[in-house]
């Protein structure tokens, strides 16, 4: 019935529409189509004006009140580039969009049709074609070059003194795999995953693995001012290894391994007293639809000191000591064969002499 109703509501409200078109029409046949005409280009070029004042303004008022909403400053090398590179980009075609959009909106408003004014032709301008043509070639040239520059910085291999983390996703969690004190991840196999025993398909004929700390909690630890290689892949679907505090992201594809490096720069204890949030934690997030479980796909990254880094690891278990502990050797039975034990009673017990 409220369906009924609604369609019902729907239809009125288009009926009115017409009819007010109607009107409008038979009203401008009654007065005079040019006046009507007149009166609408004034009407019309002074809401160009208003529009776009209130437009400016708009941005502004916008700006300020969801700057708090806004991600706090770069948490890693890379990103202060990355956005170093969007500052300029934003002050460059800003500072076009003001001056175009104003001489825009000021000439509607400035030439509305009047009755005396005739419309000027302008077929060709070669020297007007030559400016409009190379100020934009030049300036995204030099944008282009800024994001080449940025483009080679990051893509460039890891520095070899930087520590190595496997990211891994699944529906719908983050496996996290740090390197055991040799410093090398061991060999994988996804023939060889078991949710049981091997999450991730670890090869123990590889001795690299043995040694190997996997955090299922979705927790990645790393070491402030140490550049880290993410070795990133997927156990099913293809997810999205979205770093955004550290301006970082990278897809996460099943049977292809994905890396991307950077430095982190600011503790999480620091990134606390920057926000003035004592709840602030670095995230990684899933920025691929995979699933109808995707919004869960959440994980926690804690910048710290090298000290605290040691001292964490030092608490940590190696996957292979968690799932494959020697099992307690059991008792052993006693032998049913033998005489039972008689118990005496010392005190009726007599010393021969």
């Amino acid at each position: 019935m409220s369906g009924f109703l609604t369609i019902v509501l729907i239809g009125l409200v288009f009926v009115i529409i017409y009819q007010i078109a109607k009107a409008s029409e038979y009203s401008t046949v009654l007065r005079g189509e040019e006046k009507i005409n007149r009166r609408v280009n004034r009407s019309m070029a002074l809401l160009f004006l208003l529009f776009f004042v209130a437009g400016m303004i708009g941005i502004v008022v916008c700006h300020n009140a969801l700057s708090d909403k806004m991600l706090p400053v770069s948490a890693s090398d890379h990103g202060v580039r990355y956005d170093s590179m969007l500052f300029t980009t934003l002050v460059v075609t800003g500072i076009v969009f003001v001056i175009t959009q104003t001489l825009l909106f000021w000439f509607a408003f400035r030439y509305q049709s009047t009755e005396k004014r005739t419309s000027f032709f302008f077929p060709h301008n070669n020297k007007l074609e030559l400016v409009w043509t190379t100020v934009p070639a030049i300036a995204m040239a030099c944008l282009v070059a800024i994001g080449l520059r940025n483009w080679v910085r990051e893509t460039s291999a890891p520095p070899k003194d930087s520590m190595v983390v496997e990211v891994v996703g699944k529906q719908f969690n983050w496996l996290i795999r740090y390197p055991g004190k040799d410093g090398v991840l061991g060999k994988r196999d996804f023939r060889k995953i078991d949710d049981a025993n091997n999450i991730l398909g670890l090869d123990w004929s590889d001795k690299d693995n043995m040694d190997d700390v996997i955090a299922q909690n979705g927790e990645l630890h790393l070491v402030v001012n140490k550049p880290v290689s993410l070795i990133i892949g997927s156990r099913d679907v293809i997810h999205d290894v979205g770093l955004a505090h550290f301006r970082m992201k990278m897809d996460a594809v099943p049977g292809i391994v994905t890396t991307m490096w950077f430095t982190p720069t600011i503790t999480s204890a620091k990134m606390k007293e920057i926000t003035g949030n004592k709840d602030f934690v670095y995230e990684i997030s899933c920025d691929q639809m995979c699933g109808k479980g995707h919004y869960s796909m959440r994980g926690t990254v804690i910048v710290e000191t090298q000290e605290e880094y040691d001292a964490w690891m030092a608490k940590q278990q190696s996957y292979y000591a968690l799932n494959n502990a020697p099992a307690t050797p059991a008792a052993p039975a006693a032998d049913s064969s033998a005489a039972p034990v008689q118990k005496t009673d010392s005190a009726k017990v007599l010393t021969m002499k």
